[in-house]
């Protein structure tokens, strides 16, 4: 029998969970391809190595932008490789759950799973994020108890409250993490006029980024391209001016958690303040962004364990109980 899949189709990275298995998968979201005959060269590590060092014709993209599909031949493509690393083949079709972000269109909605089925699977489902990561916490979904998860990506920050089963309110933010990369090349270019590209945006992040002051901050060595001369340059950067840059990105986030919780109905702040909200997603990862959101709303923060595989592990506990948790699924949204 073939064995059932959970995919976390993430702006950044993606996610493969194989039933009785776990995580068979787990690399950037990029495919590289040759512009003049549409072949595949390569996907996920091997292609983010390539961005930024391809020749003309050779071109390494994100088929997921914003949490929204910018390129549906291309994430058909992506799709299809997955399934065949993961062991589908013509004579064994699992079916497929996958994990997308609520503010996907309808349109995006049929293109995902049209392409499932395409690359091989038998049945195409399909589970909004922060449902999967409430599933994976282990929350009291089926009680009447008001539950939060913030989910940031790369593309999008979801923040959901969950009640009965399902979704009762949601916030979505075309913004995450990319944004924070973003921002950390527009500060080098306008303080420092250096040029860098996005990866070394995502290291500058990863080693001294920050969204509340630290005790064992660090600065950083960078190299770039002088803006002015076209030639090689290297500055410093210190994580209190990095931390300043992406302050204006961390608060459209806060805010967005703000929003959704001023949606909610008095009864269900108390659930709120004696459960904590729950934080997932690669964007979670940056130092001190818990302590950050849970000062600005005063509402405390539980970082998960595994912030980054939290959605895929909850959809992945959907395939392992499939039957049981179908209602769950994203046509069976409330609110």
């Amino acid at each position: 029998m073939a064995r059932d899949l959970a995919i976390d189709l993430g702006t950044a990275n993606t996610l493969v969970y194989k039933q009785g298995e776990g995580i068979v998968i787990n690399e950037p979201s990029v495919i590289a391809m040759n512009r003049k005959t549409g072949d595949v060269l390569a996907t996920g590590n091997d292609a983010w190595s390539m961005i930024g060092r391809t020749p003309e014709f050779i071109v390494a993209v994100r088929p997921l932008r914003g949490g929204a599909i910018t390129d549906f031949e291309v994430t058909e493509k992506m799709i299809r490789l997955l399934l065949q690393r993961a062991g589908v083949s013509r004579f064994s079709r699992p079916r497929v759950l996958i994990c997308v972000p609520s503010a996907i269109t309808e349109v995006e909605r049929r293109a995902v799973t049209v392409a499932t089925r395409r690359a091989g699977a038998s049945e195409a489902r399909l589970i909004e994020q922060p449902m999967a990561a409430a599933i994976g916490a282990d929350l009291p979904l089926d009680e009447p108890t008001g539950n939060v998860v913030i989910d940031i990506g790369g593309g999008t920050t979801e923040s959901a409250i969950i009640s009965l089963g399902g979704i009762v309110w949601i916030e979505a933010l075309r913004k995450g993490s990319f944004d924070i990369d973003a921002a950390i090349q527009a500060h080098a270019r306008r303080a420092h006029g250096l040029a860098i590209g996005e990866r070394t945006a995502e290291e500058i992040k990863k080693s001294i980024g920050t969204a509340v002051e630290m005790p064992d901050e660090q600065d950083a060595e960078v190299r770039g391209r002088d803006m002015a001369s076209g030639l090689p340059k290297s500055v410093v950067l210190t994580a209190a001016e990095i931390r300043e840059a992406i302050n204006p990105v961390l608060k459209q986030m806060i805010e967005s958690v703000g929003t959704l919780l001023g949606k909610a109905n008095p009864e269900m702040h108390q659930d709120f303040l004696s459960r904590g909200m729950y934080l997932v997603g690669g964007g979670a990862m940056l130092r001190g962004l818990d302590v950050r959101i849970a000062r600005d709303t005063k509402v405390p923060v539980v970082l998960a364990e595994q912030p980054l595989e939290a959605v895929v592990l909850g959809a992945g506990h959907c395939i392992e109980n499939f039957d049981a948790l179908e209602d769950l699924f994203m046509d069976k949204r409330i609110g």
